[in-house]
């Protein structure tokens, strides 16, 4: 290929990221002090059985999690849950699942920018929340646009700082607990005031702390080794995410035992209090810096994937390409997608953190649902190609995180389901608006399964070849509109 020709081809993603990296990021998405935050709701949800609770969640998210490392595996595609509806369902299913999902990327940054703005209000009053909203986006932004490089140091610092933290307020309850020994060790994972249903209305909340362990399948297309280092991220994200999350619950049960905070809402600032409690006053307010410091890594690491899901589908041609399917020549990063999700923070001045939070959780939970049905998909078109397909991991598996996953779609808000479901509707009517009703195709890019474009003669005139039958045994590849190549 000559020097003109390798001018001419447009700016692509480049491959930066190492396992290590990709798990920080996911890490960092899922912030690790939210146990600290969300403890004293689940608490009183479970009936002082909060660790249990976290346990069901991680069971859950990890069907689900499974579902996502083997579709990875066979398509190393930063478009996620968008790029394999496509592949292996159809393509205007996959543009809905795209478009559902989007309320969890797009609204996400907002959320933990929102998220980090009132804890930094309640720390520094003078400043309003609006002023934090801007430093906090204007900061990520400007990082995830400067490049993946950047973003991966400043996310990997801070991600350890945030998980320091927690551990070292984990620390400090040992050594309350030395002092203060607890009537029962037992009673924080099950109690006579357990139930199973408590239990899991609090497993269906705790779930949510889980959001963003699929969002590391949005660098597939910036990570080394991809179809090997990307499956693993994923399970590891929630694999660390868990042992954290449940470990410090049940210590926190212990300091804590029981259900009952004194007074009406105080369970919301349960984990305040707690620091309180065991290492008085001003290390609380460090604590409080915990949040904060996991919230700047939230944001900046659920932005940079949000960007990068706007990307593909720009780069498709369903949502403008010149704006949001271009990657920067010098920066390597769609800088335009990434400063679309900074504007989102102006949306989010004007929200509660509760219906805020409302806007995420319906694409997130229709995303994993979707995932789920594709790898029972890809065992039905595959099963007679592909070897080690097993029943087990491909059906039955897949299965329960579907219905686990459902279930969890049907215990959200009624504002929730009204935004979603308002949400999926206007996205119907765009799909009608690109395809001219249905008398069109979607629009898309040939892919590979890496990823690649391939050359589509059918729009650029060149013959089409038609590619040799497979031989018995080998497998039977087909590009996104079902020929085989």
């Amino acid at each position: 290929m000559s020097v003109e020709q390798t001018a001419q081809q447009p700016a692509q993603l480049e491959k930066r990221l190492g396992l290590p990296s990709v798990v920080a990021f996911g890490l960092a998405y899922m912030a690790p002090s939210l146990v600290m935050v969300i403890f004293g709701v689940i608490a009183v949800e479970s009936a002082g059985t909060a660790p249990t609770a976290f346990l069901v969640a991680s069971g859950a998210m990890l069907l689900t999690a499974l579902s996502y490392a083997k579709m990875a595996k066979h398509y190393p595609v930063s478009g996620s849950a968008y790029f394999y509806a496509r592949r292996l369902l159809n393509s205007p299913i996959g543009f809905l699942v795209g478009w559902s999902i989007l309320l969890d990327y797009l609204f996400l940054p907002m959320v933990a920018w929102l998220v980090q703005s009132v804890y930094l209000n309640a720390q520094f009053p003078d400043i309003p929340v609006w002023a934090w909203m801007l430093l906090n986006a204007g900061l990520t932004t400007l990082i995830n646009i400067v490049g993946l490089v950047l973003s991966d140091r400043v996310n990997m610092v801070l991600t350890i700082f945030a998980v320091f933290l927690v551990l070292l307020f984990v620390g400090y309850c040992l050594v309350f607990l030395v002092h203060h020994q607890p009537a029962s060790y037992t009673a924080p994972l099950w109690n006579p005031t357990s139930t199973v249903a408590g239990v899991s209305a609090a497993g269906a909340i705790a779930a949510y702390s889980y959001l963003g362990f699929d969002a590391v399948t949005t660098l597939s297309e910036e990570t080394r080794n991809a179809k090997k280092n990307i499956p693993r991220a994923v399970v590891l994200v929630i694999v660390i995410g868990g042992v954290l999350f449940t470990a410090v619950a049940y210590v926190m049960q212990l300091v804590h035992p029981g259900f009952d905070f004194g007074k009406a809402g105080a369970e919301q600032v349960a984990g305040y209090t707690l620091s309180i409690d065991v290492g008085g006053k001003a290390f609380a307010d460090w604590t409080n810096l915990a949040g904060i410091v996991a919230g700047f890594a939230s944001g900046l690491a659920v932005q940079l994937s949000s960007s990068r899901l706007l990307y593909f589908m720009g780069r498709d041609g369903v949502l403008p390409k010149r704006f949001f399917g271009t990657v920067n020549a010098r920066t390597k990063t769609p800088i335009w997608a990434v400063a679309f999700t900074g504007l989102m923070c102006f949306v989010g001045m004007g929200l509660t953190t509760d219906v805020a939070y409302s806007f995420i959780n319906f694409g997130a939970f229709t995303g994993f649902t979707i995932v789920n049905i594709c790898v029972i998909a890809f065992f039905i078109r595959k099963r007679g190609t592909k070897s080690g397909l097993s029943v087990i991991g491909y059906v039955v598996l897949p299965a329960v995180g579907a219905c686990v996953t459902i279930w969890l779609l049907t215990q959200l808000s009624p504002t929730a389901l009204i935004i979603g479901f308002s949400w999926l509707a206007a996205g119907f009517l765009w799909l009608l608006w690109l395809t001219r009703g249905f008398r069109r195709p979607t629009p898309s890019m040939r892919l590979n399964d890496t990823g690649a474009e391939l050359p589509d003669p059918e729009t650029r005139g060149i013959p089409a070849v038609p590619a040799p039958t497979p031989t018995a045994g080998e497998p039977d590849h087909l590009d996104d509109l079902g020929r085989r190549r």
